[in-house]
């Protein structure tokens, strides 16, 4: 079984094995977990602590290893990795930008890992780069990494558009490109949202190449049904919408992830609702924070959330919403 635990101490207190986790928060210098961990330097908004550790917990054997830049573990069907790599370790080239190139090489070495390992779906990535709305070489930095992450999707034969993993790319202030992953030996539903076109059929609008992700994934593995909920933002269709109105963003991002519930429900054998999910947001300017906190307490009430600061895909775009949710499968 896996199981999601937030906690602001590097060790949970319910029992099982670390799989990975996140360190999201600005942590004073000290020691990280032995399992594979994202640091993820944004600072958390209207928490006590500097720092708050999630970790997937599982039950049963566990194997490690360490490749390619890559740390991994894996439980029977179920992998979690995290990769981070330089761009200054990259070339690039006339027409391709040392992003794009780190891009590219991160996920093609997550598929040989995965192929590898037989674990060859890919269910869930959070994406993490610095400056991501800076324009370098010609173009936006989250236009780069689109066209590296797509480059990787056909070289190593995955889909780029159908069945595609639920994703995330988050802008931080520095640090290295950062990938964390979940993959399973089973491949994942695809989940699309009806409220907007699909990432990965965007226009020419919003980039050379379109973003390679799913609005959502629903997976089965051990008796479990896993919701993974993309970022999710203020678009209706393909455009923003409620452009410099923090709290009208946040209402209409959780319309669309009330969408992907429903749509994910559908195909679900028990029905997913709201309250029930774990959040992660990320809030471009924090002073919107309150404005934004108002608006996540009165829809989904007492659920897990948690909230730090970040830039987000787009440059009018003021906040984005992520999630997750599992059920045990029915007899």
């Amino acid at each position: 079984m896996l199981r999601f635990v937030s906690s602001l101490s590097t060790v949970s207190r319910e029992t099982g094995g670390q799989l990975g986790g996140a360190l999201v928060g600005v942590p004073a210098s000290g020691a990280v977990p032995p399992w594979p961990v994202q640091r993820v330097f944004a600072p958390l908004l209207g928490s006590t602590s500097p720092v708050v550790h999630e970790t997937w917990l599982v039950d049963g054997p566990l194997t490690s290893g360490r490749g390619e830049d890559i740390h991994w573990r894996r439980n029977g069907g179920l992998l979690y990795g995290v990769i981070d790599l330089d761009e200054v370790d990259f070339r690039g080239g006339p027409d391709c930008s040392p992003l794009q190139a780190a891009s590219a090489e991160a996920y093609r070495r997550i598929f040989r890992l995965l192929d590898a390992q037989g674990v060859p779906h890919l269910w869930r990535a959070w994406n993490y780069l610095p400056r991501i709305n800076l324009e370098t070489h010609g173009l936006e930095r989250y236009r780069q990494f689109n066209i590296g992450r797509q480059d990787a999707f056909v070289d190593c034969h995955r889909s780029s558009t159908g069945n595609v993993p639920a994703a995330c790319a988050i802008g931080l202030v520095g640090g290295t490109l950062s990938i964390a992953f979940l993959a399973g030996e089973v491949p994942a539903v695809p989940i699309e949202n009806p409220r907007q076109i699909s990432a990965y059929n965007y226009p020419a609008d919003y980039g050379p190449r379109s973003p390679t992700f799913s609005r959502a994934t629903l997976a089965r593995i051990g008796g479990q049904e896993l919701l993974f909920i993309s970022g999710t933002a203020s678009i209706v269709g393909h455009q923003t919408v409620h452009s410099g109105d923090a709290a009208g963003q946040c209402r209409e991002s959780l319309a669309n992830i009330a969408a992907v519930v429903t749509e994910a429900s559908r195909q679900a054998q028990r029905a997913f609702v709201l309250p029930e999910l774990s959040y992660r947001v990320y809030i471009r300017n924090a002073g919107d924070f309150p404005a934004v906190r108002a608006v996540m307490e009165a829809t989904v009430g007492a659920a897990e959330i948690v909230y730090l600061q970040a830039d987000i895909c787009r440059a009018d775009l003021l906040l984005e919403i992520e999630a997750y949710a599992s059920h045990l499968q029915e007899n």
